[in-house]
Protein backbone atom coordinates (compact mmCIF):
# COMPACT_ATOMS: atom_id res chain seq x y z
CA UNK A 1 0.00 0.00 0.00
CA UNK A 2 1.35 3.39 -1.11
CA UNK A 3 2.40 5.82 1.34
CA UNK A 4 0.22 9.31 1.07
CA UNK A 5 2.27 12.20 -0.44
CA UNK A 6 4.10 14.37 2.13
CA UNK A 7 4.16 18.22 1.09
CA UNK A 8 6.42 20.61 2.72
CA UNK A 9 8.05 24.16 2.08
CA UNK A 10 11.81 23.08 3.06
CA UNK A 11 13.07 19.81 2.72
CA UNK A 12 16.63 20.06 4.52
CA UNK A 13 18.41 16.32 3.81
CA UNK A 14 20.53 15.39 6.86
CA UNK A 15 20.49 16.18 10.71
CA UNK A 16 24.07 17.19 10.84
CA UNK A 17 25.49 20.57 11.91
CA UNK A 18 24.50 22.50 8.80
CA UNK A 19 21.45 21.02 7.88
CA UNK A 20 19.93 21.78 11.99
CA UNK A 21 21.35 24.67 11.84
CA UNK A 22 19.60 26.01 8.98
CA UNK A 23 16.64 24.61 10.44
CA UNK A 24 16.78 25.99 13.51
CA UNK A 25 17.13 30.02 11.89
CA UNK A 26 14.79 29.36 9.54
CA UNK A 27 11.48 31.29 10.24
CA UNK A 28 8.64 29.18 8.79
CA UNK A 29 7.65 25.87 10.61
CA UNK A 30 6.88 24.18 7.13
CA UNK A 31 9.92 22.32 7.33
CA UNK A 32 11.08 18.51 7.85
CA UNK A 33 14.78 17.22 7.95
CA UNK A 34 15.45 13.87 6.94
CA UNK A 35 18.65 11.55 8.21
CA UNK A 36 19.77 8.07 6.67
CA UNK A 37 21.29 7.44 10.29
CA UNK A 38 18.89 6.58 13.30
CA UNK A 39 20.65 9.86 15.41
CA UNK A 40 21.25 13.60 14.51
CA UNK A 41 25.08 15.00 14.68
CA UNK A 42 26.86 13.75 11.17
CA UNK A 43 30.27 13.41 12.34
CA UNK A 44 29.44 15.04 15.46
CA UNK A 45 28.29 12.07 17.60
CA UNK A 46 29.18 11.59 20.74
CA UNK A 47 30.23 8.40 22.18
CA UNK A 48 30.06 7.77 26.00
CA UNK A 49 31.65 4.54 26.87
CA UNK A 50 33.54 3.03 30.21
CA UNK A 51 33.53 6.03 31.76
CA UNK A 52 35.49 8.21 28.86
CA UNK A 53 33.30 10.44 26.23
CA UNK A 54 34.63 10.65 22.82
CA UNK A 55 33.55 12.02 19.34
CA UNK A 56 33.62 10.51 16.33
CA UNK A 57 36.75 12.40 15.60
CA UNK A 58 38.44 15.46 17.33
CA UNK A 59 35.35 18.36 16.79
CA UNK A 60 36.88 21.20 18.87
CA UNK A 61 35.49 24.75 18.16
CA UNK A 62 37.18 27.70 16.81
CA UNK A 63 34.12 30.64 17.21
CA UNK A 64 34.62 33.51 15.71
CA UNK A 65 31.54 35.16 15.35
CA UNK A 66 30.43 35.70 19.64
CA UNK A 67 26.65 35.82 19.02
CA UNK A 68 27.08 32.40 17.49
CA UNK A 69 28.65 30.71 20.31
CA UNK A 70 26.62 32.65 23.12
CA UNK A 71 23.28 31.88 21.30
CA UNK A 72 24.69 28.21 21.39
CA UNK A 73 25.74 29.00 24.49
CA UNK A 74 22.29 29.92 25.70
CA UNK A 75 20.54 26.73 24.23
CA UNK A 76 23.00 24.63 26.96
CA UNK A 77 23.65 24.07 30.72
CA UNK A 78 25.58 26.51 32.48
CA UNK A 79 29.57 25.92 32.55
CA UNK A 80 29.00 22.91 30.67
CA UNK A 81 31.55 25.02 27.75
CA UNK A 82 35.16 25.21 28.34
CA UNK A 83 37.47 27.06 26.67
CA UNK A 84 41.34 26.38 25.92
CA UNK A 85 44.58 27.55 25.08
CA UNK A 86 45.92 24.72 22.05
CA UNK A 87 49.16 23.21 22.80
CA UNK A 88 50.25 21.04 19.46
CA UNK A 89 53.26 19.54 18.57
CA UNK A 90 54.76 17.36 15.86
CA UNK A 91 57.05 14.54 16.39
CA UNK A 92 60.13 14.48 14.18
CA UNK A 93 61.77 11.05 14.76
CA UNK A 94 62.24 11.00 18.66
CA UNK A 95 61.69 15.03 19.05
CA UNK A 96 59.02 16.73 19.74
CA UNK A 97 58.72 20.74 18.33
CA UNK A 98 55.90 23.52 18.25
CA UNK A 99 53.82 23.92 15.77
CA UNK A 100 53.43 25.08 13.49
CA UNK A 101 56.43 23.35 11.79
CA UNK A 102 58.00 26.01 9.72
CA UNK A 103 57.88 28.82 12.15
CA UNK A 104 59.50 26.12 14.73
CA UNK A 105 62.60 24.81 12.58
CA UNK A 106 65.00 26.00 14.74
CA UNK A 107 63.87 23.85 17.59
CA UNK A 108 65.29 20.80 15.59
CA UNK A 109 68.63 19.03 15.41
CA UNK A 110 71.19 21.26 14.33
CA UNK A 111 72.02 19.56 11.18
CA UNK A 112 67.86 19.36 9.90
CA UNK A 113 67.83 22.78 11.23
CA UNK A 114 70.59 24.33 9.01
CA UNK A 115 69.19 22.45 5.86
CA UNK A 116 65.89 23.77 6.39
CA UNK A 117 66.67 27.34 6.86
CA UNK A 118 69.50 26.83 3.77
CA UNK A 119 66.45 25.18 1.78
CA UNK A 120 64.24 28.62 2.76
CA UNK A 121 66.23 31.02 1.52
CA UNK A 122 67.37 29.23 -1.99
CA UNK A 123 63.84 27.86 -2.50
CA UNK A 124 63.92 29.24 -5.96
CA UNK A 125 67.15 27.83 -6.94
CA UNK A 126 66.35 23.85 -6.05
CA UNK A 127 62.37 23.56 -6.27
CA UNK A 128 61.70 20.11 -8.02
CA UNK A 129 59.91 20.47 -11.41
CA UNK A 130 55.93 19.49 -10.07
CA UNK A 131 53.18 21.49 -11.01
CA UNK A 132 53.22 24.94 -9.86
CA UNK A 133 49.28 25.18 -8.91
CA UNK A 134 49.33 22.15 -6.92
CA UNK A 135 49.18 21.94 -3.63
CA UNK A 136 52.57 20.27 -3.69
CA UNK A 137 53.76 22.88 -5.71
CA UNK A 138 52.78 25.75 -3.69
CA UNK A 139 54.58 24.28 -0.82
CA UNK A 140 58.32 23.85 -2.41
CA UNK A 141 57.18 27.33 -3.85
CA UNK A 142 56.94 28.97 -0.42
CA UNK A 143 59.29 26.78 1.99
CA UNK A 144 61.62 25.21 0.00
CA UNK A 145 62.73 21.60 0.06
CA UNK A 146 63.71 20.35 3.49
CA UNK A 147 60.50 22.04 5.52
CA UNK A 148 58.04 20.54 2.68
CA UNK A 149 59.77 17.06 2.76
CA UNK A 150 60.19 16.61 6.85
CA UNK A 151 56.98 17.78 7.38
CA UNK A 152 54.54 19.38 4.91
CA UNK A 153 54.51 17.12 2.27
CA UNK A 154 53.96 13.54 4.11
CA UNK A 155 52.33 14.96 6.48
CA UNK A 156 49.36 16.14 4.22
CA UNK A 157 49.90 13.22 1.79
CA UNK A 158 48.63 10.73 5.09
CA UNK A 159 45.76 12.94 5.67
CA UNK A 160 44.35 13.17 2.24
CA UNK A 161 45.44 9.99 0.88
CA UNK A 162 46.66 10.91 -2.44
CA UNK A 163 49.44 12.73 -3.98
CA UNK A 164 49.66 16.49 -3.18
CA UNK A 165 50.16 17.49 -6.93
CA UNK A 166 46.55 16.55 -7.74
CA UNK A 167 45.26 19.22 -5.34
CA UNK A 168 44.89 22.63 -5.69
CA UNK A 169 47.00 24.93 -4.25
CA UNK A 170 44.54 26.31 -2.42
CA UNK A 171 43.16 23.00 -1.43
CA UNK A 172 43.41 24.19 2.65
CA UNK A 173 42.62 28.25 1.73
CA UNK A 174 42.64 30.10 5.49
CA UNK A 175 43.18 27.15 7.35
CA UNK A 176 46.95 26.38 5.82
CA UNK A 177 49.70 28.14 8.51
CA UNK A 178 51.26 30.19 5.89
CA UNK A 179 54.41 32.28 6.98
CA UNK A 180 57.26 34.42 5.15
CA UNK A 181 60.85 33.94 5.98
CA UNK A 182 60.66 37.13 7.86
CA UNK A 183 58.47 35.63 10.05
CA UNK A 184 60.02 32.30 10.51
CA UNK A 185 63.30 33.90 11.18
CA UNK A 186 61.50 36.29 13.52
CA UNK A 187 59.96 33.18 15.50
CA UNK A 188 63.37 31.84 16.87
CA UNK A 189 63.95 34.48 18.86
CA UNK A 190 59.99 36.28 19.57
CA UNK A 191 57.96 33.39 19.57
CA UNK A 192 54.20 33.58 17.97
CA UNK A 193 52.61 30.34 16.97
CA UNK A 194 49.15 32.04 16.91
CA UNK A 195 46.78 30.36 14.04
CA UNK A 196 43.10 30.62 14.02
CA UNK A 197 42.69 27.79 16.42
CA UNK A 198 44.71 29.63 18.93
CA UNK A 199 42.22 28.86 21.46
CA UNK A 200 38.72 26.53 21.37
CA UNK A 201 36.10 25.56 23.10
CA UNK A 202 34.67 21.81 23.98
CA UNK A 203 31.61 20.59 25.95
CA UNK A 204 32.47 18.79 28.61
CA UNK A 205 29.86 15.98 27.54
CA UNK A 206 30.85 15.91 23.46
CA UNK A 207 30.46 17.85 20.72
CA UNK A 208 27.05 16.33 20.54
CA UNK A 209 25.65 19.07 23.15
CA UNK A 210 26.46 21.90 20.52
CA UNK A 211 24.13 19.62 17.86
CA UNK A 212 21.44 19.38 20.53
CA UNK A 213 21.92 23.23 21.26
CA UNK A 214 20.59 23.45 17.81
CA UNK A 215 18.27 20.79 17.93
CA UNK A 216 16.34 21.82 20.78
CA UNK A 217 14.26 24.64 19.05
CA UNK A 218 13.20 22.03 16.10
CA UNK A 219 9.91 20.11 17.41
CA UNK A 220 10.11 16.50 16.82
CA UNK A 221 8.27 15.99 14.25
CA UNK A 222 10.16 17.99 12.25
CA UNK A 223 13.16 15.48 12.23
CA UNK A 224 12.90 12.09 10.53
CA UNK A 225 15.44 9.82 11.39
CA UNK A 226 16.49 6.29 9.91
CA UNK A 227 14.81 7.61 6.55
CA UNK A 228 17.59 9.57 4.39
CA UNK A 229 16.91 10.57 1.08
CA UNK A 230 17.57 7.64 -2.18
CA UNK A 231 16.49 9.69 -4.92
CA UNK A 232 15.59 13.34 -6.42
CA UNK A 233 13.03 14.09 -9.13
CA UNK A 234 14.06 17.96 -10.23
CA UNK A 235 11.57 18.68 -12.46
CA UNK A 236 8.11 17.09 -10.29
CA UNK A 237 10.23 18.87 -7.12
CA UNK A 238 10.01 15.42 -4.97
CA UNK A 239 12.08 13.47 -3.29
CA UNK A 240 11.62 9.35 -2.52
CA UNK A 241 13.03 8.62 1.04
CA UNK A 242 14.60 4.96 1.92
CA UNK A 243 11.19 4.06 3.39
CA UNK A 244 9.64 4.91 0.12
CA UNK A 245 7.48 7.98 1.17
CA UNK A 246 7.29 10.39 -1.20
CA UNK A 247 8.09 14.33 -0.52
CA UNK A 248 7.11 16.96 -2.69
CA UNK A 249 9.12 20.24 -1.85
CA UNK A 250 9.86 23.75 -2.82
CA UNK A 251 13.07 23.96 -1.94
CA UNK A 252 15.28 21.55 -0.82
CA UNK A 253 18.69 21.81 1.47
CA UNK A 254 21.41 19.50 1.53
CA UNK A 255 24.48 19.17 3.54
CA UNK A 256 24.92 15.51 1.92
CA UNK A 257 27.76 14.90 -0.27
CA UNK A 258 28.13 16.76 -3.26
CA UNK A 259 29.03 13.76 -5.57
CA UNK A 260 26.14 12.11 -3.80
CA UNK A 261 23.81 14.52 -4.48
CA UNK A 262 23.74 14.65 -7.79
CA UNK A 263 23.44 10.84 -8.01
CA UNK A 264 20.47 10.86 -5.99
CA UNK A 265 19.39 13.38 -8.49
CA UNK A 266 20.76 11.85 -11.89
CA UNK A 267 22.35 14.85 -12.62
CA UNK A 268 24.76 14.12 -15.30
CA UNK A 269 28.67 14.54 -13.92
CA UNK A 270 32.19 13.24 -14.27
CA UNK A 271 32.53 10.85 -11.42
CA UNK A 272 36.41 10.88 -11.43
CA UNK A 273 36.03 14.94 -10.86
CA UNK A 274 34.90 14.71 -7.12
CA UNK A 275 37.72 12.19 -5.08
CA UNK A 276 38.03 12.20 -1.29
CA UNK A 277 39.10 10.11 1.35
CA UNK A 278 38.45 8.12 4.43
CA UNK A 279 39.69 8.62 8.06
CA UNK A 280 39.33 5.49 10.61
CA UNK A 281 39.28 7.25 13.63
CA UNK A 282 39.91 4.93 16.94
CA UNK A 283 38.60 6.14 20.74
CA UNK A 284 41.05 4.83 22.74
CA UNK A 285 40.39 4.76 26.70
CA UNK A 286 43.88 3.32 29.15
CA UNK A 287 44.01 3.28 32.60
CA UNK A 288 46.23 5.85 33.52
CA UNK A 289 47.37 9.14 32.13
CA UNK A 290 50.56 9.56 29.45
CA UNK A 291 52.07 12.79 27.97
CA UNK A 292 50.49 15.44 28.93
CA UNK A 293 50.29 19.36 28.48
CA UNK A 294 49.53 18.88 24.60
CA UNK A 295 45.91 18.50 22.82
CA UNK A 296 47.23 16.73 19.63
CA UNK A 297 50.43 15.81 18.01
CA UNK A 298 51.01 15.62 14.13
CA UNK A 299 53.12 12.73 13.00
CA UNK A 300 54.28 12.83 9.29
CA UNK A 301 56.64 9.95 9.40
CA UNK A 302 55.28 7.28 6.85
CA UNK A 303 56.00 4.37 8.61
CA UNK A 304 53.20 5.00 11.65
CA UNK A 305 49.77 4.25 10.44
CA UNK A 306 48.19 7.68 12.28
CA UNK A 307 48.41 11.14 11.13
CA UNK A 308 47.10 12.76 14.59
CA UNK A 309 46.74 11.63 17.98
CA UNK A 310 44.32 14.04 20.38
CA UNK A 311 44.83 13.77 24.26
CA UNK A 312 41.17 14.27 25.46
CA UNK A 313 42.05 13.55 28.70
CA UNK A 314 44.43 17.11 28.67
CA UNK A 315 41.47 18.73 26.55
CA UNK A 316 38.86 18.09 29.65
CA UNK A 317 41.34 17.49 32.78
CA UNK A 318 40.59 13.87 33.16
CA UNK A 319 43.37 11.49 35.34
CA UNK A 320 42.83 8.56 32.68
CA UNK A 321 44.46 8.61 29.31
CA UNK A 322 42.20 8.87 26.51
CA UNK A 323 42.88 9.79 22.93
CA UNK A 324 41.39 9.83 19.68
CA UNK A 325 43.98 8.55 16.75
CA UNK A 326 43.31 9.38 12.86
CA UNK A 327 44.47 6.89 9.98
CA UNK A 328 43.77 8.40 6.85
CA UNK A 329 42.65 6.01 3.94
CA UNK A 330 41.81 6.14 0.57
CA UNK A 331 38.09 6.15 -0.48
CA UNK A 332 38.68 2.47 -1.53
CA UNK A 333 40.76 0.68 0.72
CA UNK A 334 39.90 -1.83 2.64
CA UNK A 335 39.15 -1.45 6.19
CA UNK A 336 40.39 -4.37 8.66
CA UNK A 337 39.76 -2.39 12.12
CA UNK A 338 41.38 -5.23 14.04
CA UNK A 339 44.46 -5.56 12.54
CA UNK A 340 44.63 -1.67 12.16
CA UNK A 341 43.79 -1.10 15.89
CA UNK A 342 46.68 -3.71 16.95
CA UNK A 343 48.82 -1.60 14.22
CA UNK A 344 48.25 1.54 15.93
CA UNK A 345 49.14 0.63 19.64
CA UNK A 346 52.04 -0.89 18.67
CA UNK A 347 52.77 2.75 16.79
CA UNK A 348 51.35 4.46 19.95
CA UNK A 349 54.30 2.40 22.49
CA UNK A 350 56.80 3.08 19.22
CA UNK A 351 56.56 7.01 19.62
CA UNK A 352 56.32 6.69 23.73
CA UNK A 353 53.05 7.59 23.77
CA UNK A 354 52.33 4.44 26.03
CA UNK A 355 54.25 2.06 27.34
CA UNK A 356 53.15 -0.35 30.26
CA UNK A 357 49.55 1.32 29.94
CA UNK A 358 46.51 -1.11 29.80
CA UNK A 359 43.94 -0.79 27.39
CA UNK A 360 40.38 -0.05 29.16
CA UNK A 361 37.99 0.67 26.02
CA UNK A 362 37.78 1.31 22.53
CA UNK A 363 35.73 2.73 19.52
CA UNK A 364 36.03 3.00 16.15
CA UNK A 365 34.56 4.83 13.05
CA UNK A 366 35.27 5.45 9.73
CA UNK A 367 34.46 8.69 8.20
CA UNK A 368 33.58 8.81 4.80
CA UNK A 369 33.91 11.16 3.13
CA UNK A 370 36.26 12.76 5.93
CA UNK A 371 38.82 15.20 3.36
CA UNK A 372 37.43 16.29 -0.15
CA UNK A 373 39.96 16.84 -2.24
CA UNK A 374 40.16 20.19 -3.81
CA UNK A 375 41.15 20.57 -7.24
CA UNK A 376 40.27 23.53 -10.18
CA UNK A 377 38.34 20.67 -11.73
CA UNK A 378 36.27 20.21 -8.36
CA UNK A 379 35.69 23.99 -7.68
CA UNK A 380 34.29 24.49 -11.86
CA UNK A 381 32.20 21.46 -12.26
CA UNK A 382 30.58 22.40 -8.61
CA UNK A 383 30.20 25.82 -9.57
CA UNK A 384 28.27 24.88 -12.84
CA UNK A 385 26.55 22.29 -11.07
CA UNK A 386 25.44 23.67 -7.84
CA UNK A 387 23.88 26.67 -10.28
CA UNK A 388 21.88 23.92 -12.11
CA UNK A 389 20.62 22.29 -8.99
CA UNK A 390 19.66 26.18 -7.36
CA UNK A 391 17.51 26.51 -10.45
CA UNK A 392 15.72 23.58 -9.19
CA UNK A 393 15.11 24.55 -5.67
CA UNK A 394 18.69 22.48 -4.42
CA UNK A 395 20.74 24.24 -2.56
CA UNK A 396 24.02 22.18 -1.32
CA UNK A 397 25.91 23.60 1.39
CA UNK A 398 27.99 22.58 4.42
CA UNK A 399 31.64 20.97 4.36
CA UNK A 400 30.52 17.90 2.08
CA UNK A 401 27.57 19.60 0.65
CA UNK A 402 30.58 22.36 -0.73
CA UNK A 403 32.61 20.48 -1.44
CA UNK A 404 35.41 22.42 0.31
CA UNK A 405 37.67 22.57 3.22
CA UNK A 406 36.11 24.71 6.28
CA UNK A 407 35.09 24.96 10.06
CA UNK A 408 32.17 23.44 11.63
CA UNK A 409 31.20 27.56 12.42
CA UNK A 410 31.56 28.35 8.97
CA UNK A 411 28.77 25.67 8.35
CA UNK A 412 26.39 27.30 10.82
CA UNK A 413 27.07 30.55 9.06
CA UNK A 414 26.37 29.47 5.94
CA UNK A 415 23.12 27.99 7.04
CA UNK A 416 22.36 30.99 8.62
CA UNK A 417 22.75 32.95 5.93
CA UNK A 418 20.82 30.90 3.63
CA UNK A 419 18.02 30.93 6.20
CA UNK A 420 17.88 34.19 6.21
CA UNK A 421 17.28 35.03 2.58
CA UNK A 422 14.28 32.71 2.98
CA UNK A 423 13.38 34.57 5.67
CA UNK A 424 13.74 37.95 4.15
CA UNK A 425 11.74 36.86 0.73
CA UNK A 426 8.69 35.52 3.60
CA UNK A 427 8.58 38.43 4.87
CA UNK A 428 8.34 40.61 1.72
Amino acid sequence: MSQPLLETSFLVVGAGMTGLAFANFLESDDVLVVERDQEIGGWCKTVHQDGFVWDYSGHFFHFKHPDIEAYLRERMLPDEVITVVKKSLIQIGQDRIDFPFQKNIHQLPKEQFIDCLYDLFFREEAAPQVENDSFKGMLYEKFGCSISELFLIPYNEKLYACDLEELDRDAMGRFFPYADVKSIVRNMRRPDNASYNATFTYPINGAIRYVEALAGELPPEKIRLGDGVESIDLNAKVATLQSGQKVRYRHLISSAPFDRLLNMSSLPHDPDVFTSNKVLVFNLGFDKKGPEDVHWIYFPERELSFYRVGFYDNIMNTDRMSLYVEVGMSTDAEVDVAAARERVLQDLKRTGIIDDHTLLSHHSVVLDPAYVHITSRSRDHFAELSSILKQAGVYSVGRYGGWTYCSIEDNIVEARALAERFNTLARA
